[in-house]
C-alpha cells in the first residue's frame, strides 16, 4: 500500500483523513509523522504518538523508541499495557518503546476519553515553556485568550475565551514527573477542581502532548496548540518594538 509520502500538506492531510476512516491506525500514524516533520514538529526522533486500542484493561499502539517520524514504517509501533509494558516482546523483535510511554499511560488513564495522545517538540512550545519557568520552579500556567482559533480546542465555543495551559518543569524521571502531571490531571485531585477544562500541557523545554477523543481531534488539538504557540511568542516580540 501507498502512503502518501512526498506528497504536498494538503494531500498528506487528505490521507490522514482516508486512513483513519478506514480504521488503518498505522498507517494515519505514519502520515501524521510525515506532516509534522514538514512542520518542523517533530524533527530528528523527537515525538511519539499514540492510540489507545483498549479500555479495559488499557492497551495502546504507540511509536517505538528513536524512529525518524518522517519515515515511520509499518513495524516502528509496539503495544503496550497501562503501566507501559511491552504487550509482545516477541512481536516488538528488539523494538522498545520511549520513557515518556508513562505519560501517554497517565493520560489515557486521567483523561477517560482520550482516545489518541500526541506529543510535539516544536520551537515555539519550546521557547514558551521554558521562557515560563524559572529554574527552581516545578509548576506554572501559560494562559492564552482573545484568538479565534481556539474555537479550535473541543468545547470552546468563543475567542472570547481563556484556557490555561499547565507548564511543569521537566525531567528524567519519568515516575515523578508523571506523578507532579497527575495532581493536575486526575479527576479526584485538588488542582483538578479548581480549573478550567485541560486540553493538553508543556514540558518545560521540551514540548506539547495533547489529546482528543479520536486521532483526528488530537491532531487538530496538535495544529490549534502549535498556531496560538507561535502568535503567542510572536505577540511579545512585537511588544518589544518601539
Amino acid at each position: 500500500m501507498t502512503y502518501g509520502f512526498g506528497m504536498n500538506d494538503s494531500t498528506l492531510v487528505q490521507n490522514i483523513g482516508e486512513y483513519i476512516a478506514a480504521g488503518d491506525t498505522k498507517a494515519a500514524l505514519r502520515v501524521i509523522g510525515r506532516e509534522f516533520h514538514s512542520r518542523r514538529w517533530s524533527l530528528g526522533t523527537s515525538s511519539n504518538y499514540s492510540v489507545i486500542t483498549h479500555r479495559n484493561p488499557i492497551e495502546l499502539l504507540i511509536t517505538a523508541s528513536g524512529k525518524d517520524k518522517s519515515s515511520l514504517t509499518e513495524n516502528d509501533f509496539v503495544t503496550v499495557d497501562a503501566a507501559g509494558n511491552l504487550l509482545d516482546t516477541e512481536q516488538a523483535a528488539g523494538k522498545k518503546s520511549s520513557a515518556e510511554t508513562l505519560l501517554h499511560c497517565l493520560i489515557a488513564e486521567c483523561i477517560t476519553d482520550a482516545g489518541a495522545i500526541l506529543h510535539t517538540h516544536s520551537v515555539w512550545g519550546t521557547i514558551l515553556s521554558r521562557n515560563l519557568l524559572e529554574p527552581d520552579q516545578a509548576f506554572g500556567v501559560l494562559g492564552i485568550e482573545g484568538y479565534e482559533m481556539l474555537k479550535g480546542l473541543e468545547g470552546v465555543q468563543t475567542h472570547d475565551t481563556m484556557i490555561e495551559v499547565p507548564v511543569f518543569q521537566n525531567s528524567q524521571d519519568m515516575a515523578e514527573l508523571s506523578e507532579r502531571i497527575r495532581d493536575v490531571l486526575e479527576p479526584s485531585s485538588v488542582t483538578y477542581s479548581k480549573r478550567p477544562p485541560v486540553h493538553g500541557f508543556l514540558l518545560a523545554g521540551h514540548g506539547l502532548y495533547t489529546w482528543g477523543k479520536s486521532l483526528a481531534e488530537a491532531r487538530r488539538h496538535i495544529e490549534i496548540f502549535e498556531f496560538l504557540f507561535e502568535v503567542t511568542v510572536q505577540q511579545k516580540l512585537l511588544s518589544l518594538c518601539p
